[in-house]
């Protein structure tokens, strides 16, 4: 005797249930996860969703000059820069995932749901972030988490000597001196950012230049005399993170860390943050386990871009 099957009583996208489909967390997981970036907001990004390969070259052809036009002559040719080229390895893949039994589903507050979707997205971005900060270590000419190419933050002329940890307070001295630097290689003054932990956050609400309003003026509800928000120094938008760097003496953090942060003066091209997959969200159910297992993941890489194009300067924490 043949089967019939009714086909009203099929699994459809209209009769199941929403936890089967995520799209509610990836779009809440995505708003947290951009809300929490802060140097991956202000470098270079470049989308590469959906391509294949882990390995992307930019090319960084050297700069011509111009030549004077002699009359009745030829005009110069400019000397062939090389194949100069950029790598960028994607080789990061990090994820997110909790185990999530029905019991704890059906009895729980929606408010569960909006915990893990804020945290996932903090998670990410807060590891995006951090291996970007990172790449604070190999500006001018440095090798590894020591900071051999940083600066001390009281001067900013002086090297970091991670052996005597010789760091020093964020002074105005080291800023109009750090910004020099940038200005030294012509480094666009559109484009560029400041990031400091808050131990320097708390120095410069201390210096009266940027604070008291005989220095910043009257400026309503975004005084800074009254909220204590600093908004930029000479022109520099300034951003404070919990995530600046320590200077290590193992670059995966497994050696002798120094107590000390680094603030990172730089360009948004000079470091670049390539996605090969953004944020993604999957929920599939565990019937072994009567649960759901809720991922978020991304797969992204990072790369110095140009050298000069940013300065590390490293103070106490």
């Amino acid at each position: 005797m043949a089967t019939y099957f009714d086909g009203s009583n099929a699994v459809q996208t209209s009769n199941v249930t929403g936890k089967f489909i995520p799209a509610v967390w990836s779009d809440e997981i995505v708003a947290a996860y951009k809300k929490n970036l802060v140097l991956a907001n202000l470098i270079k990004r470049m989308n590469f969703k959906g391509k294949k390969g882990d390995t992307v070259y930019i090319p960084s052809p050297n700069r011509g000059t111009a030549s004077a036009k002699a009359g009745a002559s030829t005009v110069t040719i400019q000397a062939y820069s090389g194949n100069n080229n950029i790598t960028v390895s994607i080789n990061k893949h990090y994820e997110y995932s909790h185990l999530i039994e029905d019991i704890v589903e059906t009895q729980s507050l929606s408010s569960l749901r909006q915990f893990y979707t804020d945290d996932a997205g903090y998670a990410l971005a807060k590891q995006v972030d951090t291996d970007i900060v990172k790449l604070g270590r190999t500006f001018n000419s440095g090798t590894g988490a020591r900071y051999s190419g940083g600066f001390i933050g009281g001067d900013g002329t002086t090297a970091y000597d991670y052996s005597t940890n010789n760091a020093s307070s964020l002074t105005d001295a080291a800023i109009r001196r750090t910004i020099q630097r940038l200005d030294d290689q012509d480094v666009p003054m559109d484009g560029r950012f400041f990031v400091i932990p808050p131990s320097s956050r708390n120095t410069l609400m201390g210096l009266a230049r940027y604070t008291e309003q005989a220095f910043v003026g009257e400026s309503g509800a975004g005084n800074t005399i009254r909220n204590g928000e600093i908004g930029n120094l000479y022109g520099v938008p300034v951003f404070t993170t919990t995530n600046a760097d320590t200077p290590n003496a193992a670059d995966d953090g497994s050696g002798a860390a120094k107590a000390a942060r680094v603030c990172l003066m730089g360009h948004k091209d000079s470091m670049i943050l390539v996605e090969q997959q953004g944020i993604r969200s999957q929920v599939q159910y565990k019937q072994e386990w009567l649960a759901n297992l809720f991922t978020s993941d991304t797969i992204y890489g990072v790369s110095e871009l140009r050298d000069y194009g940013c300065v590390a300067l490293v103070v106490p924490s």
